[in-house]
């Protein structure tokens, strides 16, 4: 295969172009933002019917009631324990590095966040727990959300699994619905290095790299403590699981750059279903795991947010004791879940954090606001590391992981053939 037509080489040479562009000409990079925005929409278009056809399908063929529900709740717990072990691991850090002590606040640009400070005003559980039932399943779909579309397909998928023989014939078109559907969102994935290159010249041209400087410290601690986490964490997570951190990554490293490019971890949700289904785990788990960790396995969010928090107590030399700390770790691990999908999540969550607190200054987050679109990648990626392996777990200890098909996708990857419809 040439070069050229690698995936991998064609979005990193557009994320490099993009950087260019919008350092050489960032006018011209903040008309490029349109690019970028509609490669997502294009991604996301699909993102709704693609979950619902592979949880369906999974639930149906998958028969076991009982095991689904077995599949789901060892999924949440799993959630909560990795993204738990993320907010520590977050925490640490930041108190060991201090990115925010000793710096002067009055000369950091400022932006408007009345925004987000209204919107995490607004967040509580109870209407959190009641948006996740749709009003209808046209406005399930129609709005893209993640999480009322995973609760339809699921009912869905229980009652057409209760049909037994009498259903067979609409799970058979059904999986031919979900072929032509991957088949579509493979076209869409040929654009990929043109989204990237748009994503990327709009938030270097918009941004600049000038306002990384005074902020530099915590972007590299946060950055550092996402490695520190993926390479430590996640291995032993691997480990204990027989399988490779490194082959997964390496598998999964087209991904990783289109993430990195549009700086969206949706931007690849369909396809890393279709890959996850190559490395071994069944449909079904698949289908169950990934959609639900988009909402409650966010490791990246959960270091990001952590790590902010306590970098603002140190840039206004507010003392946070232990109680006080281990009191941000309990309501991030509720506050971190309860944003999921919603545009500004991260400064939503923040501002409800920092309102419950009553210590920091909401309007500490006017500071954040020039480099958080320069850690929004490092969020995703993380997320999306962190929701693969989620699910090769699950699978494996589900019995529901095909090792000869796992052997296979490596075999492919290191002789450079990997192929995927999605």
């Amino acid at each position: 295969m040439k070069i050229y037509k690698n995936l991998t080489v064609q979005v990193l040479t557009a994320i490099v172009i993009g950087v260019l562009v919008g350092l050489i000409w960032p006018e011209a990079g903040k008309h490029m933002k349109p690019l970028g925005d509609t490669f997502i929409n294009a991604v996301k278009m699909l993102i709704a019917p693609i979950i619902f056809l592979t949880i369906v399908l999974g639930i149906a063929k998958m028969g076991d009631m009982k095991k689904v529900g077995k599949v789901g709740g060892k999924a949440i717990i799993y959630f909560e324990i990795v993204t738990t072990f993320a907010l520590i691991v977050g925490l640490i850090i930041v108190n060991v590095i201090k990115p925010g002590a000793g710096l002067d606040f009055s000369h950091l640009p400022k932006g408007d966040i009345s925004q987000f400070t209204g919107d995490g005003a607004k967040l509580n559980w109870v209407d959190y727990l009641t948006h996740i039932v749709p009003s209808s399943m046209v406005a399930a779909f129609a709005d893209g959300d993640i999480l009322q579309v995973l609760f339809f397909s699921l009912l869905f998928g229980f009652g057409l699994a209760a049909l037994g023989e009498k259903g067979k014939i609409v799970i058979d078109f059904l999986d031919k619905l979900s072929q032509v559907f991957f088949k579509v969102i493979g076209y869409i994935m040929k654009a990929a290095p043109i989204g990237a290159f748009g994503a990327m010249a709009y938030t270097i041209g918009n941004f600049g790299l000038a306002s990384l400087v005074p902020l530099g410290k915590l972007m590299i601690s946060v950055y550092l403590t996402m490695i520190i986490f993926v390479f430590v964490v996640l291995n032993l997570i691997c480990r204990k699981y027989g399988f490779s951190l490194w082959n997964y990554l390496r598998y999964i490293k087209d991904e990783l750059l289109i993430v990195l490019g549009t700086s969206s971890s949706e931007s690849v949700l369909p396809r890393i279903m279709d890959k996850m289904e190559k490395f071994g785990c069944s449909k079904s788990v698949v289908g169950l795991v990934i959609p639900t960790g988009y909402s409650f396995n966010l490791d990246g969010t959960c270091i990001y947010l952590v790590m902010a928090t306590v970098f603002l107590s140190q840039v206004f030399g507010v003392h946070l004791s232990l109680g006080h700390q281990i009191m941000v770790i309990l309501i991030l691990m509720l506050t971190s879940k309860g944003a999921a999908g919603v545009t500004g999540s991260g400064f939503i969550v923040l501002a409800s954090t920092l309102s419950a607190l009553h210590l920091i200054p909401v309007s500490g987050l006017a500071l954040l606001l020039g480099v958080d679109r320069f850690m929004s990648e490092g969020r995703a990626i993380i997320n999306l590391i962190g929701n693969g392996i989620a699910s090769i777990v699950v699978a494996k200890s589900e019995k529901e992981f095909d090792e000869s098909k796992h052997i296979e996708a490596i075999k492919e990857m290191k002789n450079g053939t990997l192929s995927t419809s999605a």
